[in-house]
């Protein structure tokens, strides 16, 4: 009996120091980290659209559309 009480003490200590370790780490990644990283990429990813809806908008649309123009509107 001495020996199963002595086993569960050493296991209840190695659990309690375990726990004490987790707790007194200070590696990982926190809340703040990972809110800064999700709005980096959606503040990086709206430039990218804008910036893609700017460039058709204004350059590659209007070209297209007098080269279709062009193109159907021969003379013969």
């Amino acid at each position: 009996m001495k020996k199963f009480v002595s086993k569960v003490k050493n296991q209840i200590t190695g659990k309690i120091l375990m726990a004490q370790s987790l707790l007194r780490s200070q590696h990982g990644e926190g809340f703040v980290d990972t809110a800064i990283k999700i709005l980096m990429a959606v503040v990086i990813g709206a430039l990218v659209l804008a910036g893609l809806y700017a460039l058709f908008g204004e350059t590659i649309l209007p070209t297209l559309k007098q080269r279709i123009i062009e193109m159907f509107n021969y003379g013969g």
